[in-house]
């Protein structure tokens, strides 16, 4: 059952005044984001990749595993006051997790609590394969999901939550998918947190999902994808510290798949 945030409903400062369509650039350079994240953006290039997805702000979206936020901070504001944001946090209800998902998910209620201007959101537990409650079948306009599939790969859930995710999205729903990028042939559980794009649109599709299209949006020619702690030694994580800091800042973050399914309407 998700978990109804009951938030009281304020005008959003700077914005998005009252009549007005939301605007994601707008949202991208608001206050309430941090610096840190702010620089993450010439990498993420989210407005372009939520606009390649297809987001409208009277959308239902469910973001999958929002960690820290990042994602959060724009798509709660967007959402607010003509849609929905619907964030599947962990379970904190399933025992032996690791630390930072009771964090994460404690982090993240409080979030909502503390900012009822930018935020109204609903809850769903995931954590999968113990607890994926991702709402009532058929309820979502749009599932998005930034930098997971390789943790799927490596426990062979993604068959599990790509079934969830075509269960959750109405007829015609998008499934948007952000991804590290291995190169074609590697092995999708190699555990560097890479995964090769046809593992990924193969495992879609046999969950009943049509590829509606890719992008390059978040492409990094530079990145080789071949470091000594996988894609955490890049930026923003850099693994090694101090050693090769600068030549794996210059690489800047990992090489991405950008890419859009749509579940068929019906027939």
């Amino acid at each position: 059952m998700r978990q109804l945030l009951l938030l009281p409903t304020l005008l959003l400062p700077l914005l998005v005044t009252a009549g007005e369509s939301p605007d994601l650039e707008k949202i991208m350079a608001g206050e309430h984001r941090s610096e840190a994240n702010r620089a993450r953006d010439q990498y993420r290039h989210p407005a372009q990749t939520l606009k390649f997805f297809g987001i409208k702000p009277n959308m239902t979206v469910i973001e999958i595993s929002p960690g820290g936020g990042w994602y959060t901070d724009i798509l709660g504001p967007y959402l607010k006051d003509h849609g929905q944001y619907v964030a599947a946090s962990y379970d904190v209800e399933v025992p032996d997790q690791p630390a930072y998902r009771y964090r994460q998910h404690k982090a993240l209620l409080e979030r909502f609590a503390a900012s009822p201007d930018l935020y109204d959101a609903e809850v769903v537990r995931f954590s999968p394969p113990d607890s994926v409650d991702l709402g009532p079948a058929g309820s979502a306009d749009m599932v998005v999901t930034f930098r997971n599939t390789h943790g799927w790969a490596g426990s062979d859930l993604t068959g599990q939550v790509m079934a969830a995710f075509f269960e959750v999205l109405k007829p015609g729903g998008v499934l948007g998918l952000v991804q590290h990028r291995a190169p074609e042939g590697a092995d999708p559980k190699a555990g560097n947190g890479y995964v090769p794009e046809a593992y990924v649109i193969e495992m879609a599709e046999a969950a009943g999902f049509k590829l509606d299209a890719s992008s390059q949006i978040n492409a990094n020619p530079k990145d080789t994808r071949d470091h000594p702690e996988g894609v955490w030694t890049l930026p923003p994580s850099l693994e090694l510290g101090d050693t090769d800091r600068e030549k794996y800042l210059a690489i800047g973050e990992s090489d991405r798949m950008t890419l859009r399914f749509v579940k068929p309407p019906e027939q």
